[in-house]
Formats: structure tokens, sequence, C-alpha cells
């Protein structure tokens, strides 16, 4: 009886890190819609590492983030989830991977890029949650 009681709090743990991964990740992907850099880099924590899909760059903390959104949203970019996967590592953080298109471009010329995500989201000490990694790579053709 115990091992089945452990097993339904572990899948309704789950179900809840995956539900809030997707509240985050729509968080961040509204921040692109403002087109405010500002905003897009307060969902990264101050220690956050960034490996961004169009730059050859590797970011650094909130300043890092920043500059590169300030060139990113420049393409007019809205993300949409295909697929992903969420993996627990506690309750204060976990890991959001999968891949995701990028409509991009003027409203009347959209381009799709297709690429690969990985998110680590913390919770920080005031209980927010932030992205302490972001990687993202344009998805490399079969």
């Amino acid at each position: 009886m115990e091992k089945d009681l452990y097993q339904k709090e572990s899948v309704e743990a789950n179900e809840n890190m995956e539900r809030l991964a997707k509240e985050n990740f729509n968080r961040w992907n509204e921040a692109l819609l403002s087109r405010d850099a500002g905003s897009v880099a307060e969902l990264y924590s101050e220690s956050n590492t960034f490996l961004p899909t169009v730059s050859p760059e590797f970011k650094k903390g909130i300043e890092g983030a920043e500059s590169y959104f300030e060139h990113f949203l420049e393409k007019n970019p809205k993300g949409e989830i295909v697929e992903a996967l969420v993996q627990t590592i506690g309750d204060s953080a976990y890991l959001h991977s999968g891949m995701y298109n990028f409509e991009v471009g003027p409203d009347d010329n959209r381009s799709t890029v297709e690429a690969r995500f990985t998110f680590l989201w913390q919770k920080d000490s005031d209980g927010k949650w932030k992205i302490a990694h972001h990687h993202s790579s344009v998805r490399p053709k079969p």
C-alpha cells in the first residue's frame, strides 16, 4: 500500500511540475512577445548561463541575456513547443527540454526556425522561478 501511495504522489508531483514548466515557458514566450529585452532578461537568474540559438557567444548573467534579446527580439519571435520532457530535480529545480519552433520576421513574411532547447529553472531566494541555464540551437536536418 505504501508503494502505491508513493507512486501516486510521484505522478502527481510530476504532473504539477509539467504544468509549472508550461506556465513558465508561456511567461517566457509572453516576455518575447513584449519585444522588451529587459522583460525577458528578468526571467533569468543573476548567475545564469546561456547558449543562444543565433549567437556564437556563451552568455552569462542578466546582462548577457539582455544583450542577446535586444537583437533577437528584432526578429519578432514567437515560440511554440513541439515536443518536450520535464525532469524534476527537486522541489526547487527542474529541467525542461525538447523541440520548439519560432516564427520570425515581419507580420507579412513570417518563416519558421526549428530548434531544440533546454531550460534549467530554479527557485531563487525569494521563491520566484528563474532560468539558471538555457541552451537553444537550430535543429539539425535529418
